[in-house]
């Protein structure tokens, strides 16, 4: 079967439409324009200063960048269309596993690019493209964390120590309570605020080959997921009056402005917070699901693989411009800029607020998004999003098995 066909099967779309070229091609002058693409639009302005470096040091290589709304979207688009972008920044998630299962992407198996990269991201990877395939089929760049933001100030003020188990977490969520504040800053009007919860919880309470026993019918929400439901519904209790009346935007401005001692968010609210108060200084910490503080590993996924079309008709320059990124000096300078983690050795986060997690990421003790490993389209942020408002376990986790077999069995 071709790949674009293969590929958009794999997807789930229809493959009506003419399959035509790739997407680069050379110009009048014989300079070579490469398609590049980022699912990501908060990079744009990094992304744009690269390749402006890029261009300068390759005059006959011409970049045209593309990040769009609904990128995922617009990708899929593409494939159907036989648009392949040359080069590819998206997330390391399961569109990327079944794009790499069907053969759409360049294989860097033998690619010094991947020898400073840890281990743990590269088996991220290798688990999004399932066990019964053999390579590695896109670089991990850059990473992120699912993490407990909390209000400096506020935790020094309320005399907390910043926990390590659930039980002194709980302790902590109370302490801030008596004292009047709003323990955690929830923004659940927008479904997909729901998954730092979930997820900082699943990662360390749900075994990492969950999706693969899901598969092969030995695994179930029900039976693996019971507790983490509880505890979510227990953290629950410590937001707001209505956890369900703000969204991601005005809770980011919320917190900023003293709302709130916790806010179970990813790094990737750092920025968005300090924009509207520089001055407030700001923590962050490892969700400690369990008890065993050993066990708490820290939630991180790749948020940036940069990856080549397998058919590009002009691969070299391709994974040139993948090689220039990769350079460790341009690496920090993404991660710098977006307040996020390098998958690469050596390449280090030094941003204060960002210092007690900083040891995960040098000891690799992390653990994936559960999430990335759901099926594309399941639409799992929706169906936690009605959980927690509903608080039905029982019916939530059978409709999570519902439709993953759905989605499966198409």
């Amino acid at each position: 079967m071709n790949k674009l066909v293969k590929g958009a099967a794999a997807l789930g779309l229809g493959v009506s439409l003419l399959l035509t070229g790739c997407g680069s091609n050379s110009g009048k002058d014989g300079a070579v324009t490469l398609e590049f693409f980022s699912n990501k639009s908060e990079s744009i302005g990094i992304y744009n200063e690269l390749i402006e470096e890029f261009e300068s040091q390759n005059p006959g290589i011409n970049i045209e960048f593309e990040a769009p709304p609904e990128a995922e979207t617009v990708l899929k688009t593409k494939l159907v269309r036989g648009k392949i972008p040359d080069v590819m920044s998206i997330g390391g998630n399961a569109t990327y596993g079944e794009l790499a299962e069907a053969g759409i992407f360049h294989d860097f198996s033998h690619s010094e690019l991947l020898a400073d990269v840890q281990d743990s991201y590269l088996e991220t990877l290798h688990l999004l493209v399932g066990s019964n395939v053999e390579g590695v089929y896109g670089v991990p760049y850059a990473t992120n964390a699912n993490t407990v933001i909390f209000n400096k100030q506020k935790v020094d003020e309320l005399g907390i120590d910043i926990p390590e188990t659930w039980d002194e977490f709980i302790e902590a969520l109370d302490t801030a309570k008596e004292a009047g504040e709003i323990p955690i800053n929830f923004t659940l009007q927008e479904a997909w605020t729901a998954m730092p919860l979930w997820n900082g919880l699943a990662g360390v309470l749900v075994e990492t080959d969950f999706s693969e026993r899901k598969g092969d019918g030995q695994a179930s929400f029900i039976e693996d997921y019971d507790e983490v439901a509880d505890k979510a519904l227990e953290l629950l209790e410590y937001g707001r009056p209505d956890n369900f009346g703000i969204d991601y935007n005005d809770g980011n401005t919320a917190f900023a402005n003293g709302e709130g001692v916790f806010y179970l968010q990813g790094n990737w609210a750092i920025p968005d917070i300090l924009n509207v108060n520089p001055d407030l200084e700001v923590g962050t910490f490892v969700l400690p699901a369990s008890n065993i503080a050993e066990e708490n590993d820290l939630v991180s996924g790749v948020d940036v693989v940069l990856t080549v079309d397998e058919e590009s008709d002009h691969k070299e320059e391709a994974l040139k411009f993948v090689e220039f990124l990769a350079d460790h000096e341009i690496a920090q300078r993404y991660i710098d800029d977006q307040k996020a983690f390098s998958a690469f050795q050596g390449v280090l986060q030094d941003d204060p607020a960002f210092e007690r997690i900083n040891q995960n990421f040098e000891e690799e003790r992390l653990t994936s998004f559960p999430d990335h490993f759901y099926p594309a389209g399941m639409g799992e942020e929706n169906l936690i999003q009605e959980f927690l408002i509903r608080q039905d376990k029982e019916q939530a986790l059978k409709k999570l098995d519902a439709e993953w077999d759905k989605i499966i069995n198409r």
